[in-house]
């Protein structure tokens, strides 16, 4: 799958997928925001979701971000937010 990712953003170029990117983020937000909560906007969700993360993984790929890398920026960003909660609920 890499080899494969790595070919699309090759081909296409960083500056195209990123605004491919950006539209389908656009997408998943329409998705979401028009839930339904039936099997159909489940589906559209999932689908446009799953654009986003084959966009993502392009870029992941092409700068060569590892997953421990990834994963402890998130659980980084992760641990931050729930910091800003916390002094929220404080106030």
């Amino acid at each position: 799958m890499k080899e494969d990712l790595l070919k699309i953003i090759e081909h296409y170029g960083v500056s195209n997928q990123l605004k491919k990117l950006s539209e389908e983020v656009f997408e998943m937000q329409e998705a979401i925001l028009l839930d339904l909560g039936d099997t159909k906007s489940y589906d559209h969700i999932v689908e446009e979701l799953a654009d986003v993360y084959v966009l993502l993984a392009q870029f992941e790929e092409y700068f060569e971000i590892s997953q421990d890398k990834l994963i402890a920026m998130q659980s980084y960003k992760i641990r931050r937010t729930l910091e800003r909660i916390k002094k929220d609920e404080a106030c």
